[in-house]
């Protein structure tokens, strides 16, 4: 079995990035507990600022990954391309936001990706991550 997390822009900045809103853990601490807790798993990473390489990453992943967890941060407002690579590449893709999106900004408050996904999770921190391996996976840890 193999997840890849896709994140967006500024989520490189995770540790340091309003921590009051996205805590103080870097995305490589957590990543490393995440393949602790999933160890029968691969579980690969990418991260990119720009919207194609994003796209681009997730048309890669085609024929190589059974599931992928995007956090395309606030790509997922504006992004109709992202929404339609999520739904090109025939592979399940759970949403995930560290923050509560509908209890932030109205803008923050559209997701044009979420109705391409087969779920979405927000507001439960990195742990949202977790919770998107695990249904991708199909374990109940």
């Amino acid at each position: 079995m193999h997840i890849a997390i896709i994140n967006g822009p500024n989520l490189n900045l995770l540790g340091t990035r309003e921590p009051a809103i996205y805590g103080d853990k870097s995305f490589d601490t957590y990543l490393n507990e995440l393949r602790l807790k999933f160890s029968d798993v691969e579980i690969s990473y990418y991260h990119s600022n720009i919207e194609g390489e994003l796209i681009n990453h997730m048309h890669n992943c085609i024929g190589k990954v059974n599931g992928i967890v995007l956090n395309a941060g606030a790509y997922t407002h504006t992004s109709i391309a992202i929404a339609d690579a999520v739904a090109a590449v025939g592979i399940p893709v759970i949403e995930v936001h560290i923050s509560n999106v509908l209890a932030r900004e109205d803008y923050r408050k559209t997701s044009f990706i979420a109705a391409k996904c087969k779920g979405s999770i927000s507001g439960l921190g990195m742990d949202g991550y977790s919770l998107a391996v695990q249904y991708l996976t199909g374990n109940t840890r």
